[in-house]
């Protein structure tokens, strides 16, 4: 070696002296050697690192993912197995027993009275009063008859000038063929049954004997959405303002038979929920510029969510985190081995103690101050938690199980504000729970029916959504309400309100 040049360490721990007299072809060997162990070593990293994120993957159930209940399989939940119960089936004794009740006589078409003839064991002949007979009804569905009006218009001719008149609709004749209970029936029947088009027309054919086609069942179906636009948009202004409100969304297909989704976009139902009034919407798009149209830039209301980025242009005081959301993300943090796992069960502890304070104030065993003064300590334990754990060293974009759970941290840490606004507003939950029960009436139709075709049946799927969930949740009338809209769209009467009568 010159001395210009400078001495090179041994790439393998020998002696300097021995790796300078080593030949050049051995030092490149060895040094090539090396190298691919290096490589050897990063690709097994990466294999490790996929093989722990399959695993979680494949071990993902409803407890630990946003994965439905119906997907678990056989790797959900296990049975609790419970000791055999000695107590025979059905009701015990003592139970006070439930049958069906009786309709008012009013409703009766028939009453009728039977008095024995002769006593039963020695024949003699009876007469006189039961203060208290024996009542049963029978209860049974005659076969329907739809009402058919039929109106003739005759045209004239006029004896002077030739002229040949015909005569108009009386005023409260429908102009179109079918009446407003029939549509509204087809809407019910498409929405709250579930029933596709082809079922429709065959139901109405059987039960009503009234012979209609697909395309008329769909114009029908047009025809109620129509009807219900100004009612769907009172509702959507209501929900804008109210004070809380729980938000989710689903996706839900939207084709492009219209030419309305050329793009074939992945379409969305959005939910708005309140306390009395239910509001959908189905838009191309799971995005911020949505969220904020549906919920109104202007609103200064609490909105409970899950952790979707959508959401993040609230101020973090406007809105609640679901901890029914942070349970799932808890649980597999908690399934997770080392570090991670030691973190998630310490979570878990606490998600359970703030279940178990609410349902207390729930219960009204506790007061608001003292759910205030019981969750601080847990407050704090929370965000030292979310600190521990956001402070693992990992690689950028590392994907590793332990990767996630800091990722996960960091996310809560800066969001650690809005866990917490239902300990101090009135009428803020913990969970979404009001939003998710309301999507799953569109779920299930969405299974049956693989989303809608065009524009107007998402529009029709929404706005009927609205309005049975409404109503539903309000006790009212369904097929009633839907008759009373499709009459004032049709005659130009004011519309019913979905709005609870104290707002209406």
């Amino acid at each position: 070696m010159s001395q210009s040049e400078p001495a090179i360490c041994p790439p393998i721990p020998v002696p300097i002296e021995a790796w300078e007299q080593t030949p050049a072809c051995v030092k490149a060997s060895v040094s090539l050697l090396l190298a691919e162990l290096e490589q050897a070593k990063k690709h097994l990293k990466g294999l490790e690192e996929r093989l722990a994120r399959l695993e979680e993957q494949s071990s993902q159930t409803s407890e630990n993912s946003s994965k439905p209940p119906s997907q678990d399989g056989f790797r959900g939940k296990k049975k609790e197995s419970r000791a055999k119960s000695e107590r025979q089936r059905g009701g015990q004794k003592g139970h006070e027993g439930k049958g069906r009740g009786f309709y008012p006589v009013e409703r009766c078409e028939v009453v009728q009275e039977h008095y024995p003839n002769q006593c039963r064991c020695c024949g003699s002949e009876l007469t006189g009063e039961d203060a208290t007979p024996q009542r049963h009804q029978v209860v049974e569905l005659p076969p329907v008859l739809v009402r058919i009006e039929e109106h003739r218009l005759h045209q004239l001719e006029c004896p002077h000038c030739g002229e040949k008149t015909r005569a108009k609709l009386p005023e409260g004749v429908c102009e179109k063929g079918y009446g407003e209970r029939l549509t509204a029936f087809v809407g019910y029947l498409s929405s709250v049954g579930h029933q596709s088009h082809q079922q429709v027309v065959k139901l109405l054919d059987e039960v009503l004997d009234v012979q209609l086609s697909v395309g008329t069942v769909n114009s029908l179906r047009q025809d109620l959405s129509e009807s219900l636009e100004s009612v769907v948009s009172e509702a959507q202004s209501y929900v804008q303002q109210a004070p809380v409100r729980h938000c989710d969304e689903t996706g839900f297909p939207q084709h492009n038979f219209d030419g309305h989704n050329p793009q074939q976009k992945r379409g969305y139902l959005w939910v708005v929920v309140t306390p009395l009034l239910c509001w959908f919407e189905i838009a191309l798009a799971r995005t911020q510029q949505v969220a904020q149209s549906l919920l109104g830039l202007e609103s200064q209301g609490i909105v409970v969510s899950d952790r979707y980025s959508g959401y993040n242009w609230l101020e973090p005081h406007q809105r609640q985190l679901c901890w029914a959301h942070l349970k799932r993300d808890f649980t597999a943090i908690a399934q997770r081995s080392g570090v991670a796992g030691e973190l998630g069960q310490r979570l878990l502890a606490l998600e359970r103690e703030v279940f178990e304070l609410w349902h207390q104030f729930r219960q009204q065993t506790l007061s608001r101050l003292e759910l205030q003064d019981r969750i601080q300590p847990l407050r704090q334990q929370l965000q030292a938690c979310l600190e521990e754990g956001a402070s693992f060293s990992v690689g950028y974009r590392e994907q590793t199980p332990l990767a996630k759970t800091v990722r996960t941290c960091r996310q809560l840490l800066k969001q650690e504000v809005s866990l917490w606004t239902f300990v101090h507003h009135e009428g803020v939950e913990p969970t979404n729970n009001a939003a998710e029960r309301s999507l799953r009436p569109a779920v299930i139709a969405r299974k049956l029916s693989f989303g809608s075709r065009s524009r107007q049946g998402s529009q029709f799927v929404a706005r009927l959504l609205t309005v049975t969930s409404s109503l539903k949740v309000q006790q009212r009338p369904i097929l009633d309400f839907l008759t009373d809209a499709c009459r004032a769209h049709r005659y130009h009467l004011a519309p019913p309100s979905l709005l609870p009568p104290a707002e209406s």
